[in-house]
């Protein structure tokens, strides 16, 4: 009979459920640090104050260029997985 209490006592310990999404176990914060060095967060962080209307216009001009890079960049990869999943398609 004593094997029997074990196999029940076992039985019930694995008839949880798994705790997969256990907000206990993990901050959101280990998940998605803040980035303090990122560029864009400091980009926004920067006081434009002290800067010439001159100066601002050429920072605009500075993130219109990174808006067109990271944008061609974006039809690239899109293109590139495009072919991919061409590729991998199953007939």
């Amino acid at each position: 009979m004593d094997g029997i209490a074990s196999l029940i006592r076992l039985r019930v310990i694995d008839s949880a459920p798994p705790r997969v999404n256990d907000s206990a176990a993990m901050d959101i914060e280990d998940l998605f640090p803040s980035k303090p060095d990122d560029p864009l967060v400091q980009l926004a962080r920067q006081d434009l104050d002290p800067l010439s209307i001159d100066e601002l216009h050429e920072r605009i001009a500075a993130l219109k260029d990174e808006i067109a890079r990271v944008e061609a960049h974006i039809a690239r990869v899109t293109a590139h997985r495009s072919a991919a999943e061409e590729l991998f398609k199953k007939p």
